[in-house]
């Protein structure tokens, strides 16, 4: 199940730890980028598991204040810990967190109690599974060769070539520790270095007080349930898109909004959310989050709206505006739910809501942080022009239906946000001349609604 699933993070990039020790997914060196593990979509797509070899029950936590994910197995010889954490630049503190990572997954076995038996299983799968690359042992570990992804992986037990995989059987005692590392880097780079067994949990303490010091920096809400408000805030932070301040719809690709169903889409940063998302960032963390996202979105836009050149629902985590969708069918998909996709064929639909989700997102921005710039202010003029014009056309709704465009209920109420939140910031964005033809296609749009 989904819920099985716990996430890391580092600012570019995400995995997925289920509750029996197994990475399903993973991508580097960014959330949109081809998968390592995509496990979670098909059995062979690849994984990294790390597990007891007897019977075991298992709970789970993040380390208070950070990502990082310590899965707690029981079994009838012991007791152990393992903690996964995605790592950041080594002593990277506060608002520089996520910048330049080093796209190595950290993983820390730690024997509580007893002696407990260990397997592991190594099966990198690059491309969405269609990479099966050569694996040779290198200085402790095993790195790959073949196709455009470099991987090498550092053990501290004693590593098995095993076709296509690598394998393990190794056990720890109370107070032993065995670390692990995974790094990825391009295939005409040099060979990725990942930390060194004996140093794995010296660097997994390091990430962790990473995490820790980016939330001492944020910590301004004092409302009801704090501590869910904190976790909430961890998790935009880390599903944040750090070189440009994107904040990803979803850190997969195609899973299903029903088992077995075919709405299966891929990951992105949807103007749509820009509200809602501005406000919980507003509440949960600081201006600098807000600043960065904020930023994003009228550069994803290119900072101006015309007939040729609308503004787009979606946009890819850099800007991206070409999203155009395809289909894996090599991959069955999350509990056999195909097609899995990757782009997304909406990138070049109509839909008007997204005029007043971008006016009301700036309008928080503008009414609680800074005044616009002379750009942002054109912009904005922009847009409200724009929902003016288009209040009357039919579209695709929120529900990004394929059927043909019609006329949504929500697109035209959006509209009205627009015009309202733009005859609102007026004067603030040296606009007042357009306030009576904004005020009449408001109330016609109130009239239309009515009737």
């Amino acid at each position: 199940m989904i819920a099985d699933y716990a996430l890391l993070a580092d600012c570019s990039s995400a995995a997925l730890v289920g509750r029996n020790g197994s990475a399903d997914w993973l991508c580097f060196p960014r959330y949109d980028s081809p998968s390592v593990f995509a496990r979670i979509l098909d059995p062979d797509a690849g994984h990294w598991s790390i597990r007891p070899a007897s019977r075991w029950t298992s709970s789970r936590r993040y380390a208070p204040g950070s990502l990082a994910l310590e899965t707690t197995f029981e079994t009838s010889q012991g007791v152990l810990r393992l903690v996964d954490v995605l790592a950041f630049a080594q002593g990277q503190r506060g608002h520089a967190l996520g910048l330049a990572p080093p796209h190595e997954l950290l993983r820390l076995v730690e024997g509580l109690s007893g002696r407990v038996e260990l397997e592991l299983e190594l099966a990198p799968r690059p491309e969405y599974g269609l990479g099966r690359p050569l694996l040779r042992h290198v200085a402790d570990g095993v790195a790959t060769r073949g196709g455009p992804d470099r991987l090498a992986m550092s053990g501290g037990v004693p590593l098995r070539i095993e076709e296509d995989g690598v394998c393990a059987s190794f056990t720890v005692e109370a107070g032993q520790t065995v670390g692990f590392a995974l790094r990825w880097a391009r295939a005409e780079e040099s060979e990725p270095s990942p930390t060194r067994p004996a140093d794995v949990r010296d660097a997994v303490a390091d990430a962790v007080e990473a995490w820790r010091s980016w939330e001492a920096e944020h910590d301004i809400y004092e409302g009801p349930h704090r501590e869910l408000v904190r976790f909430s805030s961890r998790v935009l932070k880390g599903l944040s898109y750090r070189p440009t301040g994107a904040i990803v719809a979803a850190p997969t690709t195609s899973l299903p909004e029903t088992i077995g169903g075919e709405r299966n889409w891929d990951r992105y940063s949807w103007i749509r959310d820009a509200s809602f998302t501005l406000d919980a960032l507003w509440i949960g963390t600081c201006p600098d989050e807000v600043e960065d996202f904020v930023a994003w979105m009228a550069e994803a836009a290119g900072g101006y709206v015309h007939e040729d050149r609308p503004l787009q629902i979606v946009y890819g985590i850099a800007g991206e505006r070409d999203l155009a969708e395809r289909e894996l069918p090599h991959l069955r998909g999350h509990r056999d739910s195909r097609p899995v996709r990757i782009g997304n064929g909406a990138w070049d639909q109509t839909q008007l809501d997204i005029y007043g989700e971008f006016l009301d997102a700036y309008c928080l921005y503008v009414e609680r942080l800074r005044e616009p710039d002379e750009q942002l202010a054109h912009f904005l003029v922009d847009l409200a022009d724009a929902a003016a014009d288009r209040w009357q056309e039919r579209g695709s709704g929120i529900w990004e239906t394929r059927s043909g465009p019609q006329h949504y209920l929500s697109g035209k109420l959006y509209c009205w946000v627009a015009l309202d939140r733009a005859i609102r910031l007026a004067p603030r964005i040296g606009a007042s001349e357009h306030v009576p033809r904004w005020a009449v296609e408001r109330d016609r749009i109130r009239k239309a609604i009515s009737d």
